[in-house]
């Protein structure tokens, strides 16, 4: 048997199963021995059947039977029972006026009990147990891969992630089998000795016997750890790596001077915060050195990232590129490519920039898939004009235009830049050296890099996913913004919701209502049921609640056209309300929208929340939001308790990681790490050892493949999956 090999190759798997197992990521005998299990079932306070004993304190495992409903011969009261059976016997099991449970279970499934034995000698039950359905019955404890007497006590078995098909129970004795073939003496660790011991790491071949069949809990936590560590290490490597790939590529030096940021920054409507000065700073000082910046500007919305990028982008496109470069004297300046996740939002930072800029002779550029813009305009230099493709990609490719803005257009072969030096994105998480070489086109340099997000990520996640990036954090908020009022409102208080948000609109201010998106397997399905739902709440809206005020849909069914219109409009106070899906969430800036109600609250992750009740704090009146919902489960209320008690998204970016492990704010599927990994993303000290070492290997081994063949395998797997969006 060989890691490489496939399961099929040594089990008789049917088709059916083939695919179950495709579903779990599991083809090959290394994915299997991968698939590292969720949790583990203490069984160490477990009894059999056959051997318990009146008013003992029970926990057995076995399979229902007989489930039925009845009434109390002399009080009538309603009685479920039924029988659970664990092959050393069979006994009674009794609910006492809860007959909905013989509904809630049923015959032949497997469970865990816990309750008071009950009743006299030859007529013992089980009394009112707690009931946990299992998938399958635990683990025997003799039926381990150690043979010998000490393992008898075994108390730990292992719960593996299922699907349709494929049980704990089958993926255990399957990893069994494997390890009775001698898979183990095949293997080779990839990690180096030296790091195992630093940090008191089991190697490979005992992680893996620890992780799936553990004596002890001790020896799990150890297994759990070194695949932990092992994960954010393949992570920090190939980071290190970006790293050292984009220190070793000749870029622009692009020199500035404080009188010159002034002078720009002046003209603002606004004073800087000392966040907002000291990121400009970082990234001017970034700009001098001999090799391209790649950072990432993380501030909660309406921090004042725009402005950021702006003076940045005012240092860019009034520098020359150096001699020799330019043959051209009148167009000959650095160039800046903003590209924005939305149409709308590529517009709208167009707009901002127009005002950042008009009193500069500097051309500025729109691209998107459904037009082309240009300011100034030759007719009005104070306004924008439409142009065509050809035109404005004529105008990039010369360098006439120093600043263009645009979405995903901008990395089009036919957009093809002069001199371009900085690159700005916009909560586009992932956008790699290879995309920044795919805009500099045939330019050698490699351009600086700016990415920036609104995202609340935690410091080790940070660490984890962006280890090629240094870290800004905008961390303050512009002076006059008042903090969002966020309350949850269950059934019961709408009406109160709905007066409140009615008074803040007879006194001038509009209002957000956001419908959850509908979850359908097929996308168009999903969008066209998630439209019906935001026109059917347009409808009810409009005849129950706001008769007096004007009310519009916004939703992801609309040309681009369609919702520049009615985003113009709605920023125009011709809209009162804007009923929309999440489409609102990323960036859309109207300063006099001061409410939102977000129906269905338990439907969104809390980084898609708190991006959407950033919506309402642009301007200078009190912001309200409203998370409504129906959910009575604690865990919900939780949640947007965090979300309303919150100071700002890093504040919950952090709760969020310790509670449930960041997988609602970027999700293992989000961010390409396995659950074990984003388990390790708590562990600062884990995270920070292992881009320490990480950093080392790759500096003094600049030929991993080479000198660490292994690694460099995983590393390139890992480069496929992981990605932040």
């Amino acid at each position: 048997m060989k890691l490489s090999d496939e399961l099929t190759t040594h089990f008789r798997i049917d088709t059916a199963h083939v695919k179950a197992l495709k579903k779990l990521g599991i083809k090959t005998v290394t994915d299997l021995l991968y698939h590292l299990p969720a949790r583990y079932e203490d069984i160490s306070d477990v009894q059999s059947v056959g051997g318990l004993e009146k008013n003992q304190d029970a926990v057995v495992y076995g399979q229902l039977s007989g489930l039925k409903t009845r009434k109390a011969w002399k009080s009538r009261k309603p009685i479920a029972e039924g029988y659970v059976e664990d092959g050393s016997a069979k006994m009674k099991i009794m609910w006492f006026n809860q007959p909905y449970i013989a509904k809630m279970y049923t015959d032949g499934m497997y469970v865990k009990l816990a309750g008071k034995v009950a009743g006299s000698e030859g007529k013992l039950y089980l009394s009112n147990p707690e009931v946990e359905p299992l998938d399958s019955l635990p683990i025997d404890r003799h039926d381990s891969i150690f043979k010998d007497t000490e393992q008898l006590d075994e108390t730990l078995y292992p719960v593996y992630r299922e699907t349709k098909g494929i049980t704990s129970k089958w993926i255990y004795h399957t990893v069994l089998k494997c390890f009775e073939k001698d898979i183990l003496k095949t293997l080779i660790d990839p990690i180096p000795a030296a790091i195992l011991k630093r940090y008191n790491l089991p190697e490979l071949k005992t992680a893996l016997v620890w992780i799936h069949s553990p004596k002890k809990a001790e020896h799990a936590a150890s297994a759990r750890k070194r695949f932990a560590f092992e994960e954010v290490f393949y992570i920090q490597v190939q980071k290190a790596q970006e790293r050292a790939a984009v220190s070793a590529a000749q870029t622009y030096s692009i020199q500035s001077t404080a009188a010159q940021l002034k002078e720009f920054t002046s003209r603002f409507p606004f004073s800087l915060t000392k966040a907002q000065s000291e990121a400009i700073q970082s990234i001017t000082k970034d700009f001098v050195g001999n090799h391209a910046m790649s950072r990432l500007l993380e501030g909660d919305v309406g921090s004042g990232k725009t402005a950021v990028a702006a003076t940045t982008a005012y240092t860019v496109a009034t520098s020359r590129p150096p001699e020799g470069l330019s043959k051209s004297i009148e167009y000959g300046n650095l160039q800046v490519a903003y590209m924005a996740p939305t149409e709308i939002l590529a517009k709208q930072h167009f707009e901002s920039f127009i005002e950042y800029f008009q009193h500069l002779p500097i051309s500025i550029g729109l691209i998107t898939g459904s037009g082309c813009m240009k300011f100034p305009s030759k007719s009005d230099p104070k306004k924008p004009t439409k142009i065509s493709k050809a035109q404005l990609t004529k105008w990039i490719k010369n360098g006439e235009i120093p600043i263009v803005i645009g979405t995903h257009s901008l990395i089009y072969k036919s957009v093809e830049f002069k001199h371009l030096a900085f690159v700005i994105i916009d909560e586009q998480h992932r956008f790699g050296t290879n995309q920044r070489k795919q805009l500099a086109k045939k330019d050698a340099r490699l351009p600086h890099l700016l990415s920036m997000t609104a995202t609340p990520i935690p410091r080790t996640l940070a660490l984890t996913i962006y280890g090629d990036l240094d870290i800004t954090l905008l961390d303050e908020m512009p002076a006059g913004r008042k903090p969002v009022i966020t309350k949850v409102v269950g059934p019961s208080q709408s009406k109160e919701m709905y007066d409140h948000v009615e008074s803040e609109l007879s006194a001038g201010r509009q209002a957000y209502v956001i419908c959850p998106r509908i979850e359908e397997p097929d996308p168009d399905a999903q969008t066209t049921l998630t439209m019906k739902s935001v026109i059917a709440e347009v409808k009810r809206l409009k005849k129950d609640v706001f008769q007096n005020w004007t009310i519009a849909a916004l939703h992801g069914k609309m040309t681009p056209a369609e919702k520049e219109k009615i985003m113009h409009d709605f920023n125009a106070h011709k809209i009162d309300i804007l009923v929309a899906t999440s489409v609102v969430e990323v960036g859309v800036n109207v300063p006099n929208a001061t409410n939102i109600i977000i129906e269905g609250a338990e439907r969104f992750g809390l980084a898609q929340l708190h991006q959407l009740r950033g919506r309402v704090i642009r301007g200078t009146h009190q912001p309200y939001c409203f998370a409504v919902t129906e959910s009575k489960s604690d865990k919900t209320r939780d949640r947007l308790k965090a979300l309303a008690t919150a100071k700002n998204g890093f504040e919950l970016a952090e709760h969020d990681l310790q509670f449930r492990g960041g997988g609602e704010l970027y999700g293992g599927k989000q961010s390409g790490l396995s659950d074990l990994g984003m388990e390790a993303i708590k562990n600062l000290k884990l995270v920070e050892a292992a881009r320490n070492e990480a950093r080392h290997l790759v500096a003094e081994h600049p030929d991993l493949a080479k000198d660490f063949p292994l690694i460099a395998e995983h590393v390139s797997r890992i480069g496929e999956v992981l990605h932040m969006e």
